[in-house]
């Protein structure tokens, strides 16, 4: 079984329904990326997996149901980073870092020694208030944050997005890294599909809520339901 599995998955707000039997597998040391245009069910597709909407379908992790809302998901091992990074703006880099240690904290100092070499600015700049810094700079804050957590899957929502093409470069590498040299799982959604196509090893194409291709990057680059994703038939 995939390390995540997503089988028929359907979200609602209320009686809005936000995701159409979605299915998606995830394989340990993967990074999978879910791409499509603004109000695709990007964010609603993460949300769902931490438990925030209500869906029917299942999600499993490693093997076992994923039930129980948010705590439960961090517990069992899933780290988020919300999109707008949703962190503390009068608080310091270092207070926001440690709101994510809560389920981890015997692995605090271990943890964030991992972040401060993973963003070296973030240790120059912990006691720095979060709604001074840069776009990029609060990026690497909030997934500093989900790295105390002290993931086996980290799932990240628009990673890039009002970023600069220097800062996207930044975050490429270090999730890169986190992969390689942590052993992470990744699962990214994106609006900017170059930036998933040089980072994922594959893709789900979402569009009004439902899978319209997967596939691996060499595969999708020039099919055509990429491009209906974004523009339209």
């Amino acid at each position: 079984m995939a390390f995540l599995s997503i089988e028929n998955l359907n979200a609602f707000y209320g009686k809005a329904q936000a995701l159409h039997d979605v299915s998606l597998s995830c394989e340990k040391g993967e990074i999978i990326a879910v791409i499509g245009a603004n109000g695709a069910g990007k964010s609603t597709l993460l949300d769902s997996i931490m438990g925030l909407t209500k869906t029917t379908g299942t999600i499993s992790f490693d093997g076992t149901p994923l039930n129980g809302g948010p705590a439960a998901a961090v517990e069992r091992g899933i780290g988020y980073g919300p999109e707008r990074f949703n962190l503390f703006p009068y608080m310091s880099v270092y207070d926001n870092l440690m709101v994510g240690a809560f389920t981890a904290r015997n692995d605090i100092e271990k943890n964030l020694a991992a972040v401060f070499r993973l963003f070296p600015r973030l240790e120059e700049r912990q006691a720095q208030e979060t709604s001074t810094q840069s776009g990029g700079e609060r990026q690497m804050v909030s997934l500093g944050r989900a790295l105390m957590t002290s993931p086996r899957l980290l799932i990240v929502d628009e990673p890039t997005i009002g970023l600069a093409p220097k800062v996207c470069t930044e975050i490429a590498a270090a999730l890169r890294r986190l992969r390689d040299d942590m052993g992470l799982t990744i699962l990214i959604t994106e609006q900017n599909a170059n930036f998933a196509m040089t980072l994922a090893e594959r893709l789900y194409v979402l569009e009004a809520g439902a899978v319209r291709a997967t596939g691996t990057v060499d595969e999708l680059r020039d099919d055509p339901r990429l491009l209906e994703a974004y523009f339209g038939h």
